[in-house]
């Protein structure tokens, strides 16, 4: 290939990348020289993407930048034609395929953005496509494949599984199969959003903030700044339920992780690429790993600047710069985020909105113990302050005492969490801290309203693929042979449900009930001795 054949902005870069305006801030170095440096350097040069792509924009975020007393900006990639990045990898895999041999077609595996950019790669360039996604996978993502006229096929319940069945198809009909992340070219079409970044923003920038699944965007943003600019830092973000890449990392290897949280689907892999990790290695300076509340709180920050609406994979890389700006208290920096994608279903907003206020620090759960009394209300809610109350749950226990769940407004974050709870305690409440209670937040709260004497209740939390049939599949595996005594399912328009059950089992059977789950193929967690079923829900 020549560069007369090059689209132009490829062009412009590779002319960009030699001009003396990288002599003052994005000096090649030889650190970051070795032979396969160098490779993925060309590559990402030469890189075929803008057939499909786009150049986004290099946004500042007005409100997080005075917010956080930096200069944020955000790498706007959710506004592609597919809503996502991952349009650029796979046209480039495609297309370099295509000069190299006769492609009779190609198949994919994805529950999502990969999905929808193979898609449109194939329909570009004239070739057929299948993309075998999992059953889980929302009506939204499957119309998308299939309106760039891919066949969609809709097996097994994760992306393993699906991936697994994707590439027996590819090899009993001799098609191309298009990993996701871990293929050099692929990797060399996300590096050109590093690329552009570095063209857009002139000046220096002190950190860029990736968003990492299997690790094609952090090893292509990775490879090529780190070659332009070596002393700007190359963070992945993660989230904490996920960390793949971060395990990796430390332990110097490869691992696997034996559970994935749902909540950023776009990102949930148990295990890096080979290839990406090999990259990974040399430019990634800093992981940083981040909760669920943290995430919604940065699909709110990104709304609140841009009026758009991120998916949770999407809103990773503000959600890593904020912690890192908390962490190292950081001021007047450069910083830099990827808004990876916007693949967000409407139904997944619900639970957005629920724990946006949490994550940013603007709202407190707790568990307080009032006296079951006249007037007892209002001198609670007089020791709470001029603070606005979110929530407040209760319902007649006994004669004595009475259980609150209440959400609170906060104004400072953690120092006034924390002093809230002291002058709680300071008038002789007995008060817990629900924030950071994840059974609390997600099925105690909607709970909340009556106590029962059982005996030998056991309470378990669950979750298991989401599709028509779903639960009643969940209670038909659960079975008969032990009483059922409590049940709390909400969907949240996500790929897995959520479950809480409560069973009665006498103490001489748990460990068969134990063995018993272990054959469900269903995470679980007990929860019987966590305290807000106990305030709330036990006697």
């Amino acid at each position: 290939m020549n560069s007369a054949v090059l689209p132009l902005p490829t062009v412009i870069y590779a002319f960009v990348f030699n001009y003396s305006l990288f002599t003052i801030h994005y000096s090649p170095h030889s650190s970051y020289s070795s032979p396969m440096t160098k490779k993925y350097i060309e590559k990402i040069l030469t890189a075929r993407v803008y057939d499909v792509a786009v150049e986004t924009p290099l946004e500042v975020a007005v409100t997080l930048s005075e917010r956080q007393n930096n200069q944020v900006l955000l790498k706007r990639e959710d506004l592609q034609s597919v809503f996502s990045f991952k349009l650029r990898g796979a046209y480039n895999c495609i297309y370099q395929l295509t000069q190299t041999k006769k492609v009779k077609g190609v198949v994919a595996a994805s529950a999502g953005n990969h999905a929808q950019g193979v898609a449109l790669a194939a329909k570009k360039l004239g070739l057929s496509a299948t993309i075998v996604m999992p059953v889980t996978t929302p009506d939204i993502k499957v119309d998308a494949v299939k309106s760039y006229a891919a066949k969609a096929v809709l097996i097994g319940d994760n992306y393993d599984e699906a991936c697994a069945y994707a590439t027996e198809l590819a090899a009993k009909q001799k098609l191309d199969f298009i990993h996701p992340y871990d293929d050099s070219d692929v990797i060399a079409g996300q590096g050109t959003v590093g690329l552009e970044i570095v063209r857009q923003h002139a000046d220096f920038i002190d950190a860029i903030f990736v968003p990492v699944g299997g690790g094609g965007l952090v090893a292509g943003v990775g490879a090529i700044v780190k070659y332009l600019s070596p002393k700007t830092k190359i963070i992945g973000v993660e989230p904490a339920d996920a960390a793949s890449m971060t395990e990796a990392l430390k332990n110097n290897r490869r691992v696997t992780l034996d559970h994935v949280g749902i909540f950023a689907d776009g990102v949930a892999v148990k295990q890096v690429g080979k290839e990406t990790f090999r990259v990974a290695k040399q430019c990634v300076d800093q992981m940083i790993t981040v909760t669920t509340d943290e995430i919604c709180a940065a699909i709110k920050d990104i709304f609140d600047d841009t009026r758009s609406i991120t998916e949770p994979a999407g809103a990773l890389a503000v959600a890593g710069l904020k912690k890192y700006i908390a962490q190292k208290k950081v001021r007047n920096k450069t910083l830099i985020a990827i808004n990876s994608g916007a693949n967000m279903n409407f139904d997944r907003l619900r639970h957005v909105s629920e724990r946006a206020e949490i994550g940013e620090q603007r709202e407190a759960l707790f568990a307080v113990t009032i006296p079951e009394r006249p007037g007892s209300f209002k001198i609670f809610c007089k020791t709470l302050g001029k603070r606005g109350i979110t929530e407040f749950n209760y319902r007649y226990s006994d004669k004595n005492d009475a259980q609150v769940f209440a959400g609170v407004q906060l104004r400072e974050g953690l120092k006034e969490r924390k002093e809230l709870i002291g002058r709680l305690k300071s008038k002789k409440y007995p008060v817990l801290d629900m924030t950071d209670n994840e059974m609390a937040k997600m099925h105690i709260r909607h709970l909340v309203g009556g106590r029962a004497a059982l005996k030998d209740e056991v309470l378990y939390r669950f979750e298991f693929p989401e599709r028509p049939g779903a639960l009643l599949d969940f209670l038909t595996r659960i079975g008969t042979r032990w009483n059922i005594s409590l049940f709390h399912y909400r969907n949240h328009g996500a790929a897995f449900g959520r479950v809480l059950v409560g069973l009665q089992i006498p103490k001489g059977e748990r460990k068969e009930l134990v063995q018993y789950l272990d054959t469900l193929a269903y995470p679980y967690w007990e929860e019987t001795e966590n305290p807000a079923y106990q305030l709330f829900l036990s006697l």
